[in-house]
């Protein structure tokens, strides 16, 4: 990944760091993997959902990144956005981060997992705007009872 450095992060386990700007709108990575239907048993700690279909009822597709994007953490107030786009004709699917803002050297690249409530989980992204846990925004109030002590009300407001 030119201009990305794998690295110890200060989030959870490794993380990938700037080594130069990257300007808002601008394509920081490109992702590659393997394709996988949601009914494959596999590993899908760093899959992207691939939305392919005409709407949410139908099946999707996941791609399991197998480069370096997947060591790109989860923030509440992330720095860039991922996109992906499945191209049926070739069964190939692409995947690439785009900069939400300004990213400067040495800044560690985000982006918001935003897990559906049953799949949520403890948040560590050290932002102010933290939820306390990785989930939809939108769905934060569907968090399990496990959970939903972590929950700062902040986010509870935001999502009202």
């Amino acid at each position: 990944m030119q201009g990305l450095k794998v690295i110890r992060s200060k989030i959870h386990g490794y993380g990938v760091i700037a080594l130069r700007p990257f300007r808002e709108g601008e394509t920081v990575a490109y992702g590659d993997g393997i394709v996988y239907t949601e009914d494959d048993d596999f590993d899908d700690t760093y899959s992207l959902i691939l939305h392919y279909g005409e709407d949410e009822s139908d099946p999707q597709l996941l791609l399991d990144l197998t480069d370096q994007t997947r060591w790109i953490n989860h923030s509440c107030d992330p720095n860039t956005e991922v996109d992906t786009y499945w191209d049926a004709e070739t069964r190939t699917a692409t995947a690439w981060w785009l900069a939400t803002r300004d990213i400067e050297p040495g800044d560690e690249l985000t982006y918001d997992y935003a897990f559906a409530p049953e799949l949520a989980e403890p948040c560590f992204c050290g932002s102010e705007l933290c939820r306390g846990v990785i989930v939809d925004e939108d769905e934060i109030e569907n968090v399990s009872d496990r959970l939903k002590h972590l929950v700062r009300n902040a986010a509870l407001q935001r999502s009202a």
